[in-house]
Parts: C-alpha cells; structure tokens; sequence
C-alpha cells in the first residue's frame, strides 16, 4: 500500500510530533509499506534516522509571506522554491520558532480556510503533487490544523484521508478573538472532509471527539509505539538519587513545579539526598523562564542540586534516563501524547506523573507509575520522598514499566495497527 503521511515540521526543535511521525514511517517502510513521509513548514527533526522526503510543502517563509503580502500569492513558482530550500528554511528559523498563538490567528484561520485561504498556491501545488506523482491509496495528516488539504483531496475524488490528533488545542486555547472562535468553526467544519482519526490515548480522543464534533467511533486508538534499538535499563543503580525531567523546557511542561516540590522535599525531609536534573529543547523565547528558575534554585534550598543539561540527542537522552532514579513530569496542562514516558519506562524507570491527561491511562495499564495531585507541589514532593526512600519500589515499577512498552508500545505494534485502519478505509 502507498500511504503519504503529511509531517509538521517543528522549525529545528525535537518535537514528539515529529518524532513519533517518522518513527511510524520508519516501522511501516521495515513492514514492507510504499511510505512517503512529506515534511511541511520546515524539515523535520528527528533522533532517529529521517525518512522524510527531501522537498518541502508549505515552507514557513512562502506561507508567511503569502498570509502578509499579497504579492506573494502571485509570485512565480522559481521564487518560491528559493523560499522552499531546506537551508533557507533552517536559517531563517535558526534560534527557534514563533509559536506565540496570539500572533498567529490569522495566519492559522487562513490554513484551516484550505481552499479558500491565502496559501491556496500552496496547497494546489500540494495536492497536485500527491494526486499526479504520488498517488497514495491513504493521505494521513499529523495533526489537525493540516485539515484545510482535506477537502481539496476529496474534491479532486483522492484517497481516503486520516487525521492524528496531536495536543493542538493546547496551541488553539491560547488564540485571541476573532480567530478562536474561527479557528474552531473551521476545525468542526474540515474534520468532516476526514475519513477517520486517530488518537494515542482514550482519553484524548473523547476530548478530540467533543472538540471536533465527530462521531466517536470515528476516532481510532492507537497507542505510540518507541524504536527500543539502545533503550534498556541501567545495568546497575546510580550511585546518587537523581530526579530527572526530560521536555521542552517552558510553563507548560511544569519544571518549575518539580523545582518547587523538590524545594520543599529539601526543606522536610534533609535526610533524602538527591539532585534535580533536566533536558530538552529551549526556545530563546522560553530563555527567560528558565533564567528565573535558575536565579531562585541558586539562593534556595536546591542551590548545587540543580542542572540544565540541554538538549540531548538520541544517545544522551538514554544515558540520561539510565543515569536517573525517577523519571518525573509535571506537566500544567492535561497531557495528550506522554512519549517521554514511555522512553522513562524503555529505560526501567519509575514514573511521578500529575493526574490528568493521558497519564492516568498510562499508569493504569502498566502499573509502571504513581500519580499526584495535579498542580499540588506538597503532594508530588510527598510522593517522590515515597519513591526515593523506597529502592524496591522504584525498581518494580521500572520493571513494569520496561515490559509494558516490550509487550504493548513498540513501533511494529504501531504500524500493524496504522496499516489495519489505513486497509479498512482503502478497501471500499
């Protein structure tokens, strides 16, 4: 089967979309499947190796430029393709991406508007494309603000259309009016142009259902499923307690809950010697955050026993998470997706996870965590003295946790269940 599944770049930043994206692709190209991973605003970024296609569609530069000046929706295609380059593209996002939603409502009204919007070059180009060179037997878009090719696809009588969803209301909650209200009577009115969904979790895809106003049963679960090639648990304990978070590093993943929690473990209960570490992304825009976070540790109870270690590639991220004793993050809002929990699990770590979201799910079908009280620092720093001050417990629950993504989160499991879904739609 020849499947082109639609990624959104994520400007240079390792983003669990992207990633998750080309682990799939990887999985069902290794099945035997004709897969052309199509990257979108900007290449993607990946610790594994990248199968996506060389060219990219709807370059950031082109589709800013056409929603701003509209000259630009009538520039010849030789300019835009200048514009499409990939180290165009990279140099002009280099230092990371605008992701502010009050600056872009516009500009996402406008690509929901598919057809109709100011890309409406883009997207011909897009669709011509797929129709007349790839001509795929399943179009999959990674998340929902692509939903605008949809519809052009079905007037042009090409293949059945899957959309995953991928925690985009956190970036649609934060749009200013007009172009929320918009954005989400666009969102409602595409998702119908969609043969199907799929979700990660249950939890999200009854969120997603209510939010798009689809039917339920159109909603498919599918959970991730990780790569395990250099994922194991460390061969022995490390010799220190060490509390680790690994995400992009702003408000919305929670790191300075975690340093508040651990604060108060310090001043509690001295007797539990650890340290708090953290990894990944950071975007010059979320710099500051991280500064006050650091000036606050720095004349607190955790002063020496805080670390930003940056962001890490594929084989620092494992030594970190095999150099950790608990795996914790405390994320603001409820959480749609959890890959790093499953790469803390792959490495036999115990969790400590807030109760909402997906994590509840999670825990609840690998007894590889505990949860707390979301937003409540006293009882995640109750739960994590609980957790370091009892070795046996952290190493049952790693241990769970590690045969529960050999058993259930691998990307082969992943992809035999994409290809049923894609194979029930394609049938008729």
């Amino acid at each position: 089967m020849r499947i082109a599944y639609i990624a959104a770049g994520a400007a240079g930043m390792y983003c669990g979309s992207c990633l998750h994206d080309n682990t799939l692709a990887r999985a069902l190209m290794d099945q035997g499947e004709d897969v052309v991973l199509v990257p979108t605003y900007t290449p993607i970024r990946t610790d594994e190796v990248d199968v996506s296609h060389q060219q990219v569609f709807y370059g950031g530069i082109n589709v800013y430029l056409q929603q701003k000046f509209p000259l630009f929706r009538r520039t010849p295609r030789w300019i835009d393709w200048l514009f499409d380059q990939r180290w165009m593209l990279n140099l002009a996002t280099r230092g990371g991406p605008s992701v502010d939603p009050s600056k872009l409502g516009d500009m996402t009204v406008s690509m929901l508007s598919g057809e109709k919007g100011h890309q409406r070059k883009e997207l011909d180009r897009l669709v011509d494309w797929l129709l007349q060179d790839i001509k795929p037997d399943v179009v999959h878009l990674s998340n929902s603000m692509l939903l605008g090719f949809a519809g052009l696809i079905s007037q042009r009588c090409g293949p059945p259309v899957v959309c995953s969803l991928s925690g985009e209301d956190i970036f649609l909650e934060k749009l200013t009016p007009p172009y929320y209200e918009q954005a989400r009577a666009l969102l409602r009115e595409r998702a119908t142009d969609c043969q199907a969904f799929v979700s990660l979790n249950e939890y999200y895809a009854h969120f997603m259902s209510d939010y798009l106003a689809v039917e339920p049963e159109r909603v498919h679960v599918i959970s991730h499923g990780l790569d395990l090639d250099g994922h194991a648990p460390a061969s022995k304990p490390p010799p220190q307690l060490i509390v680790g978070c690994l995400a992009r590093i702003c408000h919305d993943k929670g790191l300075h809950l975690l340093v508040e929690a651990c604060e108060h473990l310090r001043e509690t209960a001295p007797e539990i010697d650890f340290r708090l570490q953290a990894a990944g992304y950071l975007g010059k825009s979320d710099e500051p955050y991280l500064r006050e976070i650091e000036q606050r540790v720095a004349t607190g109870p955790l002063a020496g026993r805080f670390e930003y270690l940056g962001e890490l590639d594929r084989a620092g991220k494992i030594a970190f998470l095999q150099s950790l004793s608990v795996f914790a993050l405390p994320t603001v809002y409820a959480e749609s997706k959890g890959l790093p929990v499953l790469e803390a699990w792959a490495n036999g770590l115990p969790v400590l996870l807030p109760d909402h979201g997906s994590f509840p799910e999670m825990v609840a079908d690998t007894s590889a965590g505990v949860l707390h009280v979301p937003h409540d620092t006293h009882d995640l720093a109750g739960q994590l003295a609980n957790l370091l001050l009892d070795a046996e417990m952290r190493a049952e629950l790693g241990q769970a946790g590690r045969r529960a993504v050999e058993q259930r989160y691998q990307a082969v499991h992943m992809a035999q269940a994409h290809m049923d879904l894609y194979r029930s739609l394609a049938a008729p």
